[in-house]
């Protein structure tokens, strides 16, 4: 099953080397100004798998662990 980090993984070589060839044939940058555009956007990929949709642990919800005493306390008078 393909999920959202395993497509970010793909879209990342996806986005410098698609990316670069768009923008060298589609706009005519040249390779020097088209390639840092397209690190660009694969930082921005990184980033928002990292930072935005962080991979996380899922934590238990906490519960209160105070014990209740069943007797009361000896009286030390």
């Amino acid at each position: 099953m393909t999920g959202y980090y395993d497509i970010v993984l793909g879209l990342i070589p996806l986005s410098l080397l698609g990316g670069t060839g768009m923008l060298t044939t589609l706009t005519n940058l040249q390779l020097e100004a088209a390639v840092p555009i397209a690190a660009l956007t694969a930082a921005l990929l990184i980033g928002h798998a990292m930072f935005v949709r962080g991979p996380v642990d899922r934590v238990a919800p906490t519960t209160e662990t105070t014990k209740t005493p069943s007797a009361p306390a000896p009286n030390a008078d």
